[in-house]
């Protein structure tokens, strides 16, 4: 009578270590042809050539382009913190935390200024891409969602303050907030015209300050400030 052998396992901390080098080397070259050649004339085997990899390796971790672009955004989006949801995450916890109305908005101006400087060109990108690529469509369109529901959330705090302008209601200044913090608007003035991530981020707290809060007034020194910086 033969004993039952059990297959040997090749699982080890070792080789979870090395899939998980190979996967971030993959991603890596993915972001970079995909922001320097575009969504289709980014092909899988250059992506392998880049990351020093084989195709067939590619394919097997991330089967698709359009779900290499997706494992891509969701790595890039929140960085250290891609894992957790979004209102656990330290920036919006320190965002809720923050007593003043124009407080929370400068915190989502910075917030918005970090992530765009990390991925705007990627998101330009996907969205690109969403008119070519019906998986891809869905990635945006989860993108905007969610970029919404967190515009939503935070017009929430500054209802529940009596800092909301009196002639909003929820939904528009949720509209208001989602488009300016739309990364189409970054990717207009940091790309399109030249303007330096700081710039971006002083212009877009005083936007949210002056179309959502009520009595907010621009200081004119700051204005007058980043035009000459411009």
């Amino acid at each position: 009578m033969s004993d039952s052998v059990k297959p040997r396992s090749y699982d080890s901390p070792l080789r979870r270590q090395q899939a998980a080098a190979t996967r971030e080397m993959i991603l890596k070259a993915a972001q970079r042809r995909f922001e320097e050649d575009g969504y289709q004339a980014a092909s899988m085997p250059a992506i392998a050539a880049e990351a020093c990899v084989s195709p067939k390796t590619v394919h097997m971790v991330f089967q698709t382009k359009a779900g290499l672009l997706r494992a891509v955004w969701e790595a890039r989006l929140a960085a250290d913190e891609a894992a957790v949801p979004v209102f656990e995450r330290r920036w919006f916890r320190d965002l809720v935390a923050e007593p003043s109305a124009e407080g929370k908005l400068r915190r989502m101006a910075r917030q918005g200024r970090e992530v765009k400087s990390r991925s705007g060109d990627l998101m330009e990108v996907i969205r690109n891409a969403a008119a070519v690529d019906s998986h891809i469509a869905q990635l945006w369109d989860d993108i905007e969602s969610k970029l919404l529901m967190v515009q939503r959330a935070v017009v929430g705090q500054l209802e529940a303050i009596g800092a909301l302008r009196r002639d909003l209601g929820v939904e528009s200044a949720t509209d208001v907030l989602w488009t300016l913090n739309h990364p189409s608007v970054w990717h207009l003035l940091v790309r399109g015209r030249g303007w330096t991530p700081g710039q971006y981020e002083q212009w877009i707290g005083d936007a949210f300050c002056a179309e959502l809060l009520e009595g907010w007034q621009r200081d004119p020194g700051r204005s007058r400030a980043r035009r000459r910086a411009k």
